[in-house]
């Protein structure tokens, strides 16, 4: 279990490239050795992630662009996930 805090300013690590592919009609990231697609949710979340918003902000800015209270720990988890897998710095 990875037990490192997340960074209070996350972002997308370098070796990552966030964009949305037409032919399978979905965000990815893209890195050397592949693709991870992603759901909806995941990609605005990581869109948000450009190493200057808080998490606090960017569980606001979610909150306020679709109508939802309480995604905090969502967000959370997600990045948490990201951090294990490397998609945050």
């Amino acid at each position: 279990m990875n037990t490192a805090a997340l960074p209070a300013h996350p972002k997308l690590s370098r070796k990552f490239r966030l964009q949305f592919e037409p032919a399978q009609d979905r965000w990815v990231l893209l890195y050397p050795e592949g693709m991870v697609q992603l759901n909806p949710s995941a990609a605005e979340i990581l869109k948000r992630c450009d190493g200057v918003t808080t998490i606090d902000a960017i569980v606001a800015d979610l909150e306020a662009a679709f109508n939802a209270q309480g995604i905090g720990p969502e967000v959370r988890n997600l990045l948490e996930e990201g951090q294990r897998r490397g998609w945050i710095d």
